[in-house]
């Protein structure tokens, strides 16, 4: 070995200790105040990128919030472990009720959480929801299932604007067929909408770029637009 590879596995080793005795000590502290949003931006001048970054959040029950993520809402409440990714929006706007982390919950890059005129967000233990999804749970609640993957590109709405022909769009009052549900260790393909009103059950498939506009039950397998039932997971066994 030459000198000078020598030297770059010996700087490399040095660098990459300091680095995570570094990021011990600030992840002590990080949380969702601003002394914890602070340390995290300690941390973050020398941990890896995006998802490599989930494990910060298991170094401290207050979890791992980036510190260029955006948090607007006076009713979140989080769990254990929580991770919070790169300029994820969590927004509170007019008479939104609470959002609600579950423990060990995901939320990845450019995803935007908001809730508004009464309607509330539940995310259970251990949901993940991925890059650039919307969760806008106004009027009616949105609740995301223990377990349950969204893939990137995902929007979920439990309401709609009035249509009556006597007025602008823009001025006529939301309005709901309720609220949408997802049961537990359910898949969300990319590019699913989900609209109000809405149940789909525990262990259900939605391949990618559905809609959904009705129940899909528990172990189906849908797609479509509107998304259909084409299969049951136990038939492939």
């Amino acid at each position: 070995m030459d000198t000078q590879s020598y030297s770059n596995k010996t700087h490399n080793r040095v660098y990459n200790a300091l680095s995570k005795r570094w990021i011990r000590f600030w992840m002590r502290y990080a949380g969702l105040n601003n002394f914890g949003r602070i340390a995290s931006l300690f941390v973050s001048w020398f941990a890896p990128p995006h998802k490599a970054r989930v494990y910060l959040a298991q170094m401290n029950p207050q979890g791992y919030i980036e510190p260029n993520a955006t948090i607007y809402h006076s009713k979140l409440r989080l769990g254990a472990n929580v991770f919070i990714g790169e300029h994820v929006i969590i927004f509170e706007n007019k008479d939104g009720g609470a959002v609600d982390l579950g423990d060990r919950v995901n939320i990845f890059r450019h995803s935007i959480l908001e809730t508004a005129h009464g309607g509330s967000l539940i995310l259970e233990d251990e949901a993940s929801i991925h890059p650039r999804c919307q969760l806008n749970a106004y009027v009616a609640p949105i609740r995301i299932g223990k377990g349950t993957m969204v893939a990137p590109n995902c929007a979920f709405y439990p309401y709609d604007h009035g249509i009556a022909p006597d007025r602008p769009i823009r001025e006529q009052p939301l309005q709901s067929k309720g609220g949408i549900t997802v049961g537990s260790e359910a898949w969300i393909g990319v590019g699913v909408i989900v609209l109000g009103g809405v149940r789909i059950g525990d262990g259900a498939v939605i391949a990618a770029g559905s809609v959904v506009t009705q129940d899909i039950p528990d172990g189906a397998i849908a797609m479509g637009r509107p998304a259909r039932v084409v299969k049951m997971r136990n038939d492939l066994t």
